[in-house]
């Protein structure tokens, strides 16, 4: 791939997709001129950034993530809105394949003009978080998408990822919550701008305003994330379309008590800050690991500590040698 950046980046700030998904391409790759040349691009599109609404959706397989993103999505671009999905697959460790189907299962953001969905794999990041989630936002935003929505798989670390990049963090959870409460994992309510219970539809409409009880009263012995903003719990129909108008004012209150508080800038910064660091223990892995020497010793290091001569410190502070 040998792209022009200043031509790459005019097609962007035009709403060119195809020059859009070239750069989330390239950002992907891992051959440092490709890499070098996405900095580049970046440090451009940078003005451009910044002012979309980011809004990350987690929630276990099976709860309707796609299904409402792709109703909500399409609420949205009617209103005028631009929407862009980046939605993480859960990659194999052993084959480093990824399912990669959200295309098929968002069928009216995948043909709407307004929209633009990006499976990404994860290529075994810790969490099913993938490494460029961050400098695509950034891409999209330069693209004139104004609201960005990041899906994650629902497993592992991911949420705490997702929840770190972007500025409402929204948890689907299935009705039954008497049952399931016990297995819910604290640290996920901890994080959770909102929780909506899915699928309250039907017959299943009591249900789910039981299940929505049950969470609240969870949530009343947790600490909010911000002491301006108190999570609501909310029901839901992606399928149907319901309740979904009250999920997107909810979101917008946030923004705009948020904002009034001056705790979205901060929130931004710090997310800037903490973004540096963990590029930067990116980078130094990379060298440690690109280095000519380092090879032979990575495994003698690892030969000791499962031998036990060494303590995992002692051989830590041995290979810090070759940085």
């Amino acid at each position: 791939m040998s792209l022009d950046a200043d031509t790459l980046g005019a097609d962007i700030q035009e709403g060119n997709r195809t020059a859009l998904a070239q750069a989330i391409t390239l950002i992907e790759s891992k051959r440092s001129d490709h890499q070098a040349q996405a900095q580049g691009l970046l440090q451009t599109l940078l003005p451009l950034t910044g002012k979309a609404k980011r809004i990350g959706i987690t929630g276990v397989p099976g709860v309707g993530k796609s299904t409402l993103i792709d109703t909500l999505g399409s609420n949205l671009t009617h209103a005028g809105h631009k929407v862009a999905v980046l939605a993480v697959d859960p990659s194999s460790q052993r084959t480093g394949g990824s399912i990669l189907g959200d295309k098929t299962r968002m069928e009216r953001l995948s043909v709407d003009r307004s929209a633009f969905i990006r499976p990404s794999p994860t290529s075994g990041t810790l969490g099913g978080v993938t490494r460029k989630t961050r400098e695509t936002i950034l891409l999209c935003e330069a693209a004139g998408f104004d609201i960005i929505i990041v899906e994650t798989v629902g497993i592992g670390q991911s949420e705490t990822a997702v929840a770190e990049m972007v500025d409402f963090f929204l948890v689907l959870m299935l009705m039954g919550a008497g049952d399931e409460l016990q297995g819910i994992k604290k640290g996920v309510l901890e994080i959770a701008d909102m929780i909506a219970v899915n699928k309250a539809d039907g017959i299943n409409g009591a249900r789910a305003s039981k299940a929505a009880a049950e969470y609240r009263g969870a949530l009343n012995i947790l600490t909010p994330v911000s002491p301006n903003w108190s999570p609501p719990v909310i029901t839901i129909s992606g399928l149907e379309n319901s309740g979904l108008d009250h999920l997107w004012q909810e979101i917008e209150r946030h923004h705009q008590a948020m904002k009034a508080s001056g705790e979205f800038d901060e929130r931004r910064q710090n997310q800037q800050v903490r973004w540096m660091w963990s590029l930067l223990e990116d980078s130094l892995m990379t060298k440690l690991r690109n280095h000519p020497q380092a090879e032979v010793a990575i495994e003698a290091a690892e030969h000791d500590v499962r031998a036990g001569v060494v303590t995992a410190a002692g051989a830590a502070n041995r290979l810090l040698r070759f940085l």
